[in-house]
């Protein structure tokens, strides 16, 4: 039986744990669609500085930033705001949402949408959206059974040394 699940604020100290995921996450989540140096040379200690960083000055669109807790550990974070793309400016957004890989499968990913949805709700937003890596195949079928729908809009997101090609889903979101 698995422990239940704690979903709160983020804190400065979960920064390590946060970053142990997100490189994880994508080094499993993304295998074989991001180029694989690119994955190898992520670096935990890099992201941590970034989350302490994130956590203590939030970008300005920034409406929460959560993290799933079982037995004391972190094992999930979502950070989500204000729609940052011209055409949803007064949507709101998934800015990320990522489990362990350990913990896929377990209600994680689901506590940590919930509360995102729940949290841009009570902001005042009325729809939502998200972006989705192309060919991320576990990531799609998982919005969709959330209820998150494709609205045909895809974008480049251009980062350091790579580019990703990503589709967006939207949800209307329950007041």
């Amino acid at each position: 039986m698995t422990a239940p699940l704690d979903v709160r604020t983020a804190r400065a100290d979960d920064a390590d744990e946060i970053a142990s995921i997100h490189v994880r996450s994508w080094r499993a989540a993304y295998r074989g669609l991001i180029d694989q140096e690119v994955l190898d040379s992520l670096s935990v200690a890099d992201r941590a500085a970034g989350w302490r960083r994130f956590i203590a000055d939030p970008l300005p669109t920034t409406l929460g930033q959560l993290v799933a807790v079982r037995d004391g550990v972190v094992v999930g974070w979502t950070t989500f705001g204000s729609g940052r793309d011209p055409d949803a400016l007064t949507d709101g957004e998934v800015y990320g949402i990522y489990a362990d890989p350990d913990a896929w499968s377990t209600g994680v990913g689901h506590a940590l949408l919930a509360g995102a949805e729940e949290r841009m709700t009570d902001a005042g937003r009325t729809r939502a959206y998200l972006w989705v890596l192309d060919g991320n195949d576990r990531a799609d079928a998982f919005y969709a059974r959330h209820g998150w729908e494709l609205d045909g809009a895809t974008k480049l997101d251009e980062r350091a040394g790579f580019v990703l090609q990503e589709h967006r889903r939207v949800k209307a979101l329950s007041s």
